[in-house]
């Protein structure tokens, strides 16, 4: 299970225009009772994702808030990353989110030159957890021998067309949770014949049964981006759905594998097999 007050359905929230529906979509998901929401400087929306838990009934302190900052194209250099985490927090209109993630260790990211301001940030209550995203399994274990804070998350792409296998292992082994983001490979899944047969068997949707086996993986959160008051309760309630063993193993089987986020700026070969799970 992910750990402590981190749920398990959260919601994403990057778009590439329109980005004022995240005022709307953000409120209307903690109305419909989503207590996540998870964004990002380079999406361009941390003012209207702020704005939208403003104005939502929902206590702030009952909102879990991650961002994320250091991205190819954010910040420039090294030494403005302390005013980039100060960035996205006034953007956001709050002195401290739940969960700040590193957000692709490539452009200006070092570990040694970034993760100190990570730890400070933490220190400071900026951030009450530190994160890392689109990180190898090597990466990791280099970033985790820097940070003093301890590693609280990972966040990479995951769905049944690519299941990260060794990186849901490594967040096993060393006890944080893995957020998958594009759970639904931006609805690939839902034509998926094995999740077609389950979501039948069960009465329910493909976007459920993805969000489901997914989270039937310890130490494993999703992050599933909607924007309509329907999908968002539909995705909600995929934790409602338990599936079986047969189910699992079904999906398992699935041979497709497809990833759906461009990610040439990382340091990396993103088309080796060994990375697609």
């Amino acid at each position: 299970m992910p750990r402590e007050d981190l749920p398990q359905i959260g919601l994403g929230t990057y778009s590439d225009d329109n980005r004022e529906q995240w005022r709307n979509n953000v409120r209307t998901a903690l109305d419909v009772g989503f207590r996540h929401i998870d964004t990002a400087q380079v999406y361009e929306n941390e003012e209207y994702v702020g704005e939208g838990i403003r104005q939502s009934s929902v206590a702030r302190d009952d909102v879990w808030l991650s961002t994320k900052t250091v991205h190819h194209d954010v910040p420039s250099d090294a030494e403005q990353v302390p005013a980039a985490i100060d960035g996205c927090l006034d953007r956001l209109g709050v002195d401290t989110v739940d969960l700040l993630y590193v957000h692709w260790p490539s452009g200006v990211y070092d570990h040694e030159a970034v993760l100190p301001a990570y730890d400070d940030a933490y220190e400071a209550g900026k951030t009450r957890n530190v994160g890392l995203s689109n990180f190898t399994s090597n990466l990791l274990d280099e970033a985790m021998d820097v940070l003093d804070a301890p590693l609280y998350a990972h966040q990479a792409e995951m769905h049944p067309l690519l299941p990260q296998r060794d990186l849901v292992a490594h967040a096993q082994k060393h006890d944080y949770t893995f957020v998958a983001y594009s759970p639904l490979a931006k609805g690939e899944v839902f034509d998926v014949p094995e999740i077609v047969d389950v979501a039948e068997k069960h009465d329910a949707t493909p976007a459920q049964v993805s969000l489901a086996w997914i989270l039937s993986h310890d130490n494993v959160a999703a992050i599933p981006k909607a924007s309509s008051r329907e999908h968002m309760t539909q995705n909600l309630t995929a934790l409602d759905l338990n599936l079986d063993e047969e189910d699992i193993t079904l999906i398992d089987s699935i041979e497709r594998r497809h990833r759906v986020i461009d990610a040439d700026h990382g340091p990396w070969n993103w088309e080796d097999d060994t990375l697609l799970g």
